[in-house]
């Protein structure tokens, strides 16, 4: 009887071997669920490609799911529940929200799990030396100032103000605009709000005053788009209002209305996949994923969805490498080079953990209903 118990349970746990857990963790409810749907979206379209063809080594990849609630003690407890119930092999996806992957990563960093974010903030994988689990889809806040300050020399723009919400998302970018703009020679006034606020008109007025010659905004929330209302009813209208690529969200877009009609958002190139030449090697890749997810869900992808999609496919390489090991899977994400994803070409190293550079950012503006490129390096 006894042998026959260790048999069965040896079988079942050969059985419990013949896939890869991978666990996720976005913000399906609360106020960064307006995200949250895409990115969830992106997980589950990759998904089914890669398990339809066969999964990774012969192996499905089986997928453990939990709304965060846009809340960082539920991503924790989600978290802990991957880690020590699920028992995954990595994770994708921090919440949707910056804070939220940074105190999950302080978990899965002591777990020695590897963890790819699809958040934005670049303090998520640095110092690389103090997160060497973790791993990010997007890109980083410096290469997105160094290609902003780019398009300033092109046009001759010497002072420009910096208008960022309190967030981690915010404050990141601050932080680097600090480093970036005097190496660039470029004069940066500073402004915040917070991401709830209704009335920007103070900040907007101090910047007026100033005699900026164009404003960044960073943030996610509906706040941009009172930003850009206002600043075009306080006459700032005819200086470059650049979103980041954070509001690239056609909601946010047809919200604002008029004031869309001159602002510009900085972003991968996704969103205009179609504008881009021939010649760029996302292009492809971009045009077959708008393809399938609009067969599947009905509607056209975001840039949310590019990035959980571009994550999937980054665990099936490191994956398809490591195998169980979870150190050599950590290791085959490091050494992922020239990946052409649909968010960009991915290029990681034992020293840096985000796989996007400026070169794969544009400047995007929204004419008719649909976002179109506006500068193309």
């Amino acid at each position: 009887m006894l042998a026959g118990f260790a048999l069965l349970g040896a079988a079942l746990c050969a059985a419990a071997q013949q896939t890869y857990k991978v666990g996720s963790v976005l913000s399906m409810t609360g106020p960064a669920a307006f995200l949250g749907e895409d990115m969830k979206a992106g997980m589950e379209l990759a998904l089914d490609e890669i398990n339809a063809k066969g999964g990774v080594n012969g192996k499905k990849i089986e997928w453990f799911f939990y709304d965060a609630e846009s809340q960082t003690q539920k991503g924790l407890s989600a978290t802990r529940r991957l880690l020590t119930q699920d028992k995954v092999e990595m994770i994708v996806g921090g919440g949707n929200m910056s804070g939220m992957a940074i105190a999950m990563l302080q978990l899965t960093e002591k777990a020695g799990v590897p963890f790819i974010s699809t958040e934005g903030s670049m303090q998520i994988v640095t110092p690389v030396a103090e997160r060497p689990w973790t791993f990010k889809s997007t890109v980083d806040d410096d290469q997105v100032m160094e290609r902003l300050a780019d398009y300033f020399a092109k046009k001759n723009i010497k002072k420009i103000a910096m208008l960022a919400d309190s967030s981690g998302f915010g404050q990141s970018a601050v932080e680097q605009w600090k480093k970036v703009a005097p190496a660039r020679g470029l004069e940066v006034v500073y402004e915040s709000f917070n991401p709830t606020d209704t009335d920007m008109a103070p900040q907007l007025n101090k910047l007026k005053s100033a005699g900026v010659q164009a404003i960044v905004c960073w943030t996610v929330t509906p706040a941009g788009v009172v930003a850009m209302k206002q600043a075009k009813t306080l006459g700032l209208g005819e200086i470059p209002f650049i979103h980041s690529y954070g509001f690239v969200d056609k909601r946010y877009m047809d919200l604002a209305g008029d004031a869309a009609k001159n602002v510009l958002l900085v972003s991968v190139k996704f969103p205009v996949g179609e504008d881009l030449p021939d010649s760029d090697p996302a292009k492809p890749r971009i045009l077959a994923l708008n393809k399938n997810f609009e067969a599947r869900f009905k509607r056209r992808p975001n840039q949310f969805a590019a990035q959980t999609y571009d994550a999937i496919y980054l665990a099936r390489q490191a994956l398809e490498k490591g195998g169980d090991d979870k150190e050599k899977v950590r290791d085959a994400l490091r050494g992922i080079r020239a990946y052409n994803g649909v968010g960009g070409t991915f290029n990681f190293s034992p020293t840096r953990h985000s796989g996007l550079s400026k070169s794969d950012l544009v400047l995007l503006k929204y004419e008719d209903g649909r976002f179109r490129l506006a500068d193309y390096q």
